[in-house]
């Protein structure tokens, strides 16, 4: 964790990496997103010495991991299902539809 960060952003650094790692991703990708996104909330809110351009303008942290946790509208794509099918290996995947596999992959 980088040495400046207030109190709050030490402990939205800590949950962030927390719930990364309890969803299954390594520590050091846990460590490197939640330091990204704190970073960013910090160039958002003035509190970092300097800033990109995207990281000011562009739209929160929060709500842009909101618009593209594939829960949305399209949600997976048909390659993401059919690798999934592949690795639960269900029968006749080749031949199904995007529809067909998100039933047959469950979720």
């Amino acid at each position: 964790m980088p040495q400046g960060w207030s109190k709050k952003r030490e402990k939205q650094y800590e949950h962030i990496k927390d719930g990364l790692e309890d969803r299954g991703r390594s520590e050091k990708t846990a460590k490197q997103i939640a330091a990204r996104t704190v970073n960013k909330e910090r160039a958002r809110t003035g509190e970092a010495k300097q800033a990109s351009k995207t990281s000011t303008d562009d739209i929160s942290s929060a709500r842009r991991g909101g618009l593209r946790s594939h829960k949305g509208a399209g949600g997976r794509t048909k390659a993401q299902l059919y690798r999934e099918a592949q690795d639960k290996n269900i029968a006749g995947r080749s031949s199904m539809s995007k529809a067909e596999l998100e039933k047959a992959v469950g979720r």
